[in-house]
């Protein structure tokens, strides 16, 4: 009340001794999500009652988390940019509203020095100047006071303004902050759910022989259709024009730096199944290293495929020359692409869990055309563990 009437005894005696988008995208994106997600259900759904598409399942999975992981990555920074602006624009209103405070201070005294100056205000102090002289110098000091208590109140006014609009920006930040958090929660969650999903997969195919038998059925058909794939590759295997190894690729058998720094979790060759005694051929070795372990060229070569392969997730395929070549399987990223020359050691992408039942890890082959060969006989004895 007090500041209130400051602030009008002084505009008062002023007032009298001077003159008078994007958003169709967000749109987009959030509906392809939603239909990845039902996607995925409905291949689940179909798998568990007519017990075979596991594939197709978790290909329709592994879309949806893909989708999920790069909302989430959005949402993430939206939600520390939001966080942020919040920040400052609280900052700003406290600082607002601290120089309303001290205009206010500075207008208290001079309504009370106007008060105490009575009804006639300066008229007694200029009529009784001495002469004319004294009374022009008091006119000069009169007017440099007008002067500076008009400024004071349009300082005032101009920081109110201020401090109003600093409000509306903090209340505005707020609610974008609370916004963002909650679809931050909401794809953590929906990521979790995915997750969760693909591990019922595995864990139902592992409980049920129907099942297991016809998802390795399903992977012995993908196997084969990467070795197609290999078998149809050109002999003339470097793409990169004027780039060649500098030294064959089967001179460096045993002598190969391991694609990550991990253990292998499982190895090369026939494999038996403990529950149901079934019998595969593991065509490559699977490292067990977390998500996100970055995976590198093992020799130089060409880049020949990168991208996603029916049963194998993310995948990258080098061509080495003289019809050998390495796969990188069940990355989480690619960071090359189709023809580009890697040197030995250049990071090719990152380790994930796409197209993988067993979770993150990295699965890796050495091949002589479409034949497979035993990743640990190239691979140094020293860093292959």
């Amino acid at each position: 009340m007090r500041r209130r009437l400051a602030f009008a005894v002084l505009a008062l005696a002023v007032g009298s001794a001077l003159p008078a988008g994007g958003q169709g995208s967000k749109v987009a994106d959030l509906e392809r999500l939603r239909a990845a997600i039902e996607e995925s259900r409905d291949r689940v759904t179909r798998f568990e009652r007519e017990e075979r598409g596991l594939l197709d399942a978790l290909d329709a999975i592994d879309r949806s988390a893909a989708l999920l992981e790069r909302d989430l990555r959005r949402a993430r920074v939206r939600a520390k940019e939001a966080h942020a602006a919040l920040e400052e624009a609280e900052a700003l209103a406290r600082g607002s509203a601290e120089r309303v405070a001290l205009l206010e201070r500075a207008m208290s005294k001079r309504a009370v020095a106007l008060y105490r100056a009575g009804e006639l205000g300066a008229v007694p102090l200029l009529f009784s100047a001495g002469d004319l002289r004294e009374f022009l110098s008091r006119v000069q000091v009169l007017r440099r006071l007008l002067t500076h208590d008009a400024a004071l109140l349009t300082r005032h006014r101009e920081a109110e303004t201020a401090l109003t609009a600093a409000r509306e920006t903090a209340a505005r930040a707020a609610e974008e902050r609370s916004v963002a958090q909650a679809t931050l929660d909401e794809r953590s969650q929906q990521l979790r759910a995915e997750r969760d999903r693909k591990g019922a997969l595995a864990a139902q195919m592992r409980r049920s022989r129907t099942h297991e038998r016809s998802a390795l059925a399903e992977l012995e058909t993908a196997s084969r259709a990467l070795e197609t794939a290999l078998t149809a590759m050109p002999d003339d295997a470097v793409v990169a024009p004027g780039r060649a190894p500098s030294r064959p690729f089967a001179s460096l058998r045993g002598g190969l730096t391991a694609p990550v720094e991990g253990r292998v979790a499982r190895g090369f060759g026939r494999q038996v199944d403990p529950d149901f005694r079934t019998e595969t051929f593991r065509k490559g070795v699977e490292y067990a290293v977390p998500s996100g372990t970055p995976v590198r060229a093992v020799a130089a070569g060409s880049v020949r495929y990168a991208g996603r392969f029916r049963g194998y997730g993310e995948t990258v395929i080098l061509d080495h020359g003289e019809q050998y070549f390495t796969v990188s399987a069940h990355l989480s990223e690619i960071a090359v692409a189709v023809g580009d020359w890697v040197e030995a050691g250049a990071a090719i992408g990152h380790s994930g869990e796409s197209g993988s039942l067993r979770g993150a890890q990295l699965y890796f082959e050495v091949r002589r055309g479409s034949v497979a060969l035993d990743p640990r006989e190239w691979l140094s004895a020293a860093r292959s563990r």
